[in-house]
C-alpha cells in the first residue's frame, strides 16, 4: 500500500521495500519553471534568428522568399511550437523530469509515489492554461498555497505530485538511465532502487542494509549479509545498471 505522511509520500513496492518521497514546495517548483521558462524563452529565440539569418541570406544571394504569409507561418509554428509543447514532451520523454526539474531536483510522480502514466502529463500540462491565469500562474500558486501538498491545479486534475530527487546523483541516473533503454527490468522496481540510492545518505547503516539485501534479492543477486553498507551500495549500482539474464 502507499499513503500519505504529512508532506512526504510512503512508497510501498509491496514486497517489503519502502522509500519516503518528500513533497517538494513551493519555492523548488517556482526556481524549476524559471529555469525551464529560461530554456523554453532560448530555444524560441534561437529559432527566430535561425530564420533572420536565412532571410538575410536569402536576401543577400537574391534567393527566392515565400510569400509573407507562409514566411510568417513558418516562423511563428515551429516557434510557438518549442515554447508550447517543451514540457509536455520533455516529461514524457524524461520520466517526470525537465532541464530545469532536474537542475532544481524535482520531478513529477503520481499521487501514490509511482511513475506517472502519459495522460497524467498531458493533462497536468493542458491545465497550465487554467493554471497561469489571470497572469503570472495566479491560479496556479494559490492552489499550491492553499493545499496540502502543494500542489496546483494541473496536479489536481492529473493525479500528480512533486518531489525531490537527489538530481546529482550518478546512481540515479544510471538508474533511470536503465528504465529509458530497456533491459527487461521492471521499471517500477528500477524507480524504487533509484529511489534509496538517492537517500542513501540520509538512511541509518541498518535500514541501508535492510533495503539493499530487499533490492538485490529481487535484482537476482544474492548478497552475503557480511558485506558491509559501501559493499552493498556499490553492489547495488552494479546489479542495477547490469542488464537482465535471459
Amino acid at each position: 500500500m502507499n499513503k500519505a505522511l504529512g508532506e512526504s509520500i510512503a512508497v510501498d513496492s509491496g514486497q517489503g521495500l519502502s522509500v519516503s518521497l518528500q513533497v517538494a514546495g513551493i519555492g523548488a517548483r517556482s526556481y524549476a519553471f524559471l529555469i525551464d521558462w529560461h530554456f523554453r524563452v532560448l530555444l524560441a529565440a534561437a529559432w527566430l534568428l535561425l530564420c533572420l539569418a536565412a532571410a538575410w541570406l536569402a536576401k543577400r544571394f537574391a534567393l527566392p522568399l515565400p510569400e509573407d504569409g507562409t514566411a510568417a507561418l513558418l516562423v511563428a509554428t515551429p516557434t510557438a511550437a518549442l515554447y508550447l509543447l517543451y514540457h509536455p514532451l520533455l516529461e514524457v520523454l524524461m520520466q517526470g523530469s525537465s532541464p530545469g526539474k532536474r537542475m532544481a531536483g524535482v520531478r513529477i510522480v503520481a499521487q501514490d509515489g509511482r511513475t506517472a502514466p502519459v495522460s497524467a502529463h498531458v493533462l497536468r500540462n493542458l491545465f497550465r492554461l487554467i493554471d497561469s491565469m489571470p497572469m503570472f500562474y495566479c491560479v496556479g500558486v494559490v492552489s499550491c498555497l492553499v493545499t496540502q501538498r502543494q500542489l496546483r491545479l494541473g496536479d489536481l486534475a492529473a493525479g500528480t505530485v512533486l518531489v525531490y530527487v537527489a538530481h546529482d546523483a550518478r546512481e540515479l541516473r544510471l538508474a533511470i538511465g536503465r528504465h529509458t533503454c530497456g533491459g527487461g527490468r521492471d521499471p517500477e522496481l528500477l524507480r524504487l532502487g533509484a529511489d534509496v540510492l538517492a537517500r542513501w545518505k540520509e538512511l541509518d547503516d541498518p535500514r541501508r542494509r535492510e533495503l539493499a539485501m530487499k533490492l538485490l534479492t529481487q535484482l537476482g543477486d544474492t548478497a552475503s549479509a557480511e558485506l558491509d553498507v559501501a559493499q552493498l551500495h556499490a553492489r547495488l549500482v552494479t546489479a542495477m545498471a547490469a542488464p537482465q539474464q535471459s
